[in-house]
Protein backbone atom coordinates (compact mmCIF):
# COMPACT_ATOMS: atom_id res chain seq x y z
CA UNK A 1 0.00 0.00 0.00
CA UNK A 2 2.64 2.40 0.87
CA UNK A 3 4.74 1.61 -2.53
CA UNK A 4 1.36 2.64 -4.05
CA UNK A 5 0.73 5.79 -2.52
CA UNK A 6 4.54 6.75 -2.80
CA UNK A 7 3.95 6.29 -7.26
CA UNK A 8 0.69 7.97 -7.04
CA UNK A 9 2.25 11.16 -5.07
CA UNK A 10 5.00 11.19 -7.75
CA UNK A 11 2.82 10.81 -10.52
CA UNK A 12 0.83 13.70 -9.28
CA UNK A 13 4.11 15.56 -9.29
CA UNK A 14 5.08 14.55 -12.79
CA UNK A 15 2.02 15.89 -13.95
CA UNK A 16 1.97 18.92 -12.52
CA UNK A 17 5.11 20.10 -13.73
CA UNK A 18 4.20 18.93 -17.22
CA UNK A 19 0.88 21.26 -16.47
CA UNK A 20 3.85 24.17 -15.24
CA UNK A 21 6.01 22.96 -18.70
CA UNK A 22 3.36 23.13 -20.88
CA UNK A 23 2.23 26.90 -19.49
CA UNK A 24 5.41 28.07 -20.40
CA UNK A 25 6.50 28.45 -16.71
CA UNK A 26 10.54 26.84 -15.79
CA UNK A 27 11.26 25.83 -12.79
CA UNK A 28 13.98 27.64 -10.88
CA UNK A 29 15.71 27.30 -7.62
CA UNK A 30 18.71 27.79 -5.47
CA UNK A 31 20.23 28.61 -2.01
CA UNK A 32 19.90 32.07 -0.87
CA UNK A 33 21.69 33.75 2.13
CA UNK A 34 20.74 34.86 5.36
CA UNK A 35 20.80 38.27 4.57
CA UNK A 36 18.53 37.66 1.56
CA UNK A 37 16.18 35.53 3.71
CA UNK A 38 15.29 38.42 5.58
CA UNK A 39 14.76 40.18 2.90
CA UNK A 40 12.67 37.35 1.79
CA UNK A 41 10.53 37.35 4.84
CA UNK A 42 10.38 40.90 4.77
CA UNK A 43 8.62 41.01 1.25
CA UNK A 44 6.07 38.08 1.59
CA UNK A 45 4.97 39.75 5.04
CA UNK A 46 4.57 43.12 3.61
CA UNK A 47 2.80 41.97 -0.02
CA UNK A 48 1.27 38.66 0.95
CA UNK A 49 2.95 37.14 -1.98
CA UNK A 50 3.28 33.79 -2.29
CA UNK A 51 6.85 32.12 -3.32
CA UNK A 52 6.02 32.00 -7.10
CA UNK A 53 5.27 35.83 -7.00
CA UNK A 54 7.91 36.56 -4.75
CA UNK A 55 10.38 34.98 -7.37
CA UNK A 56 8.87 36.40 -10.00
CA UNK A 57 8.56 39.84 -9.47
CA UNK A 58 11.75 39.78 -7.92
CA UNK A 59 13.54 39.12 -11.51
CA UNK A 60 11.22 41.60 -13.36
CA UNK A 61 12.01 44.07 -10.83
CA UNK A 62 16.24 42.97 -11.32
CA UNK A 63 15.27 42.98 -15.04
CA UNK A 64 14.26 46.15 -15.08
CA UNK A 65 16.34 47.83 -12.71
CA UNK A 66 19.30 46.38 -15.54
CA UNK A 67 17.65 47.64 -18.78
CA UNK A 68 17.44 51.00 -16.97
CA UNK A 69 21.16 51.05 -15.81
CA UNK A 70 20.13 51.30 -12.15
CA UNK A 71 21.73 47.71 -10.72
CA UNK A 72 24.51 49.33 -9.22
CA UNK A 73 22.01 51.76 -7.46
CA UNK A 74 20.37 49.16 -5.90
CA UNK A 75 23.35 47.40 -4.46
CA UNK A 76 24.53 49.93 -3.24
CA UNK A 77 21.44 50.75 -1.14
CA UNK A 78 21.16 46.87 -0.19
CA UNK A 79 24.97 47.40 1.38
CA UNK A 80 24.53 51.09 2.96
CA UNK A 81 21.27 49.19 4.91
CA UNK A 82 23.11 45.82 5.73
CA UNK A 83 20.82 43.93 3.35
Amino acid sequence: MEKKQKSANAEKQRRYRQRQKELGHKHVRGYVSKEAMSCYDDIREKTKWTDNEVLSNALRITYAAYKCGQIKLLNEWLKDHNR
